[in-house]
């Protein structure tokens, strides 16, 4: 016994004292196996082993297997009563490695097997695996025929990736289920999660599962190893080999059409729709086909697959909701409301993400008042944060600036990212109302705890660009530059700024040109550099990359620019077209405006 007097002196004062004064007057008393059977009877609290999954086959119960065994005929002496009492009382107050070893030696000196049974529970319990997989291995030893010890050895084995150790008792396991092989391939897989070389999984398995040609269960176990072991068409023509040996079978149908749906989807959905036409009581199926259909962009047929789920699980509010938001997605905002409702009516589904939905279509119907008491009811949960933000764009809406900030104030951020997303919102609420410098020191105060951080750093010389604090501007991009070595809309604003004030021209060509060679189809980036060879006199050059600028995107100030050096190189009629469309999209552009107006009195 590795326990020490000292411990056992300290669980026996733990232990009641009128049950130790008993057992103290006590003599060496000689037990049968029943007094080993009342004993044990006092660990009946304790809570059975978990078998991961793994089950009991044969229809023979752990009970039974016991009574089958022929159990010791043990001499219970004072000594090893004080083992049982340690064991227990030990577990009781908390000491499980001391339990765990307790029930060790006593099972090595009864050979009892169903104290063996015990030690490998508490020795799986407190997740000494090592210790486990001896423990029971000595119960297997004790009794052979039993089924548990063998499965949860598979289990222990396999979950540690020892495979080859796992051999014998698999091949146990599949000789005592030789009439009924399947669902141990089933289990076997999930235990192989664990494994992280796949390949070597594969190549362990296929050696079980070669003698059975004919079991379903074995090819689509092949299959899914396969898979993860990047063997496509193996995988695909295991998963086949099992479909046609059990077509009723939802798991290898779906594991077909799983494999099927990147290269060739129509046939996937195609073989899925068949298949509920034969069962269409097949929940699985029809919620797998609906959410194949989704992922197709296919929402009408989605639609009605998941109301064919609802019609069959009335009440069901996660059901109700994918149905609603499918008709968010399409547009019917009446319907989606009123299914948004009946989700929300239901009272399963969480009713903060309904009301975010809720919300979210308020807005889409232009009533910006319900959309906010809805955001307002959004009050856990994983939209809780973006509810916070949309309820401070609409307060800004109202021009209610102080009160926006105030919710912006009181949102709970999680992490810096979400911190500098809320400063960032609120930066903007401020330009949007013309409150440039607050806006400017509100990215500033943040940059006092997130000195480095490249948004923060990136927004704050913006803002201070507008302000004119030329200064303060390259300052910030230049600290940018060096925490983000390759941060392209860096050198293109720094760049931009000195060839936009015609100010060391040499430098800001080199400074675009850096941020065109690191992202040559921006087309603000490609603006710059055409501007900048304008600046510098050469105009086919940039008329060239003006043109491929404003074919990226014909926003109003490329249009300026390639307007302007077309009239300079005498196309004066193509410039006024350019100008003249772009203002009949974009009417609001004062700026383009006014260029008209001065080269077009």
């Amino acid at each position: 016994m590795v326990v020490s007097w000292g411990e056992y002196n300290l669980i026996c004062r733990l232990a009641p004292k009128p049950l130790l004064s008993q057992l103290m007057k006590m003599h060496t008393i000689y037990y049968k196996t029943i007094a080993i059977s009342l004993l044990l009877g006092a660990c009946a609290h304790a809570p059975v082993a978990p078998t991961l999954g793994v089950r009991e086959s044969s229809n023979t119960t752990v009970e039974q297997t016991q009574e089958a065994s022929p159990l010791p005929n043990v001499a219970l002496d004072e000594r090893m009563l004080y083992e049982f009492l340690l064991g227990d009382i030990a577990l009781q107050r908390g000491r499980p490695e001391l339990a765990m070893q307790a029930y060790a030696d006593l099972a090595k000196t009864t050979r009892d097997p169903r104290v063996a049974r015990r030690s490998a529970q508490l020795a799986f319990e407190s997740r000494h695996m090592d210790k486990a997989i001896d423990a029971f291995t000595f119960w297997q030893e004790l009794e052979p025929t039993a089924t548990l010890p063998n499965q949860m050895l598979v289990s222990l084995l396999l979950s540690g990736g020892k495979l080859s150790e796992a051999s014998p008792y698999v091949q146990r396991w599949l000789a005592k289920e030789s009439k009924n092989v399947g669902p141990v391939f089933v289990q076997i897989h999930a235990l192989l999660a664990r494994v992280s070389n796949k390949a070597t999984a594969f190549d362990w398995t296929s050696k079980w599962t070669e003698p059975y040609p004919n079991v379903a269960e074995a090819h689509w176990v092949m299959a899914q190893l396969a898979q993860e072991s990047g063997k496509k068409e193996l995988a695909m023509s295991q998963a086949r080999r099992a479909v046609e040996l059990r077509p009723e079978w939802d798991a290898a149908l779906m594991l077909e059409a799983q494999l099927l749906m990147p290269t060739d989807a129509k046939l996937a959905l195609e073989k899925l729709q068949t298949y509920l036409q034969v069962y269409p009581a097949n929940k699985e199926v029809r919620l797998y086909y609906a959410r194949a259909l989704l992922e197709q962009k296919r929402y009408v047929e989605s639609r009605v697959q998941f109301q064919q789920l609802l019609e069959t699980n009335k009440g069901n509010a996660e059901l109700a909701f994918a149905v609603a938001l499918l008709s968010l997605q399409m547009g019917e905002l009446d319907r989606a409301e009123q299914e948004l409702q009946e989700a929300l009516g239901h009272g399963k589904k969480d009713t903060d993400t309904v009301h975010y939905y809720l919300a979210q279509l308020k807005e889409a119907k232009k009533d910006d008042a319900t959309a906010l008491a809805e955001y307002r009811q959004v009050l856990q949960g994983e939209y809780v944060f973006a509810a916070r933000l949309r309820e401070a764009y609409l307060l800004n809406k109202e021009a209610k600036v102080k009160e926006a900030r105030a919710v912006l104030k009181a949102v709970p951020v999680a992490n810096n990212q979400q911190r500098v997303t809320v400063t960032l919102v609120e930066a903007q609420l401020l330009r949007d109302a013309k409150q440039l410098e607050a806006s400017y020191q509100v990215l500033l105060d943040a940059l006092v705890l997130l000195p480095n951080h490249p948004q923060l750093l990136f927004e704050a010389a913006m803002a201070a660009d507008k302000l004119g604090k030329i200064d303060a501007f390259e300052q910030n991009l230049r600290k940018l530059l060096q925490v983000v070595p390759d941060h392209a809309q860096a050198y293109n604003a720094l760049g931009y700024s000195l060839l936009d004030r015609n100010v060391r021209l040499e430098e800001g060509m080199r400074l675009v040109e850096k941020a065109y060679q690191l992202e040559p189809n921006d087309a603000a980036i490609t603006d710059s550099v055409g501007w900048g060879y304008y600046r510098l006199g050469k105009m086919d050059k940039s008329a060239e990359l003006l043109r491929k600028a404003f074919a990226l995107n014909t926003d109003p100030e490329i249009a300026g620019h390639l307007g302007e050096v077309l009239w300079m190189q005498g196309n004066k009629e193509e410039a006024m077209k350019v100008w003249q469309d772009t203002l009949k999209a974009h009417p609001e552009s004062e700026a383009l405006r006014a260029l008209i107006k001065k080269f077009s009195p």
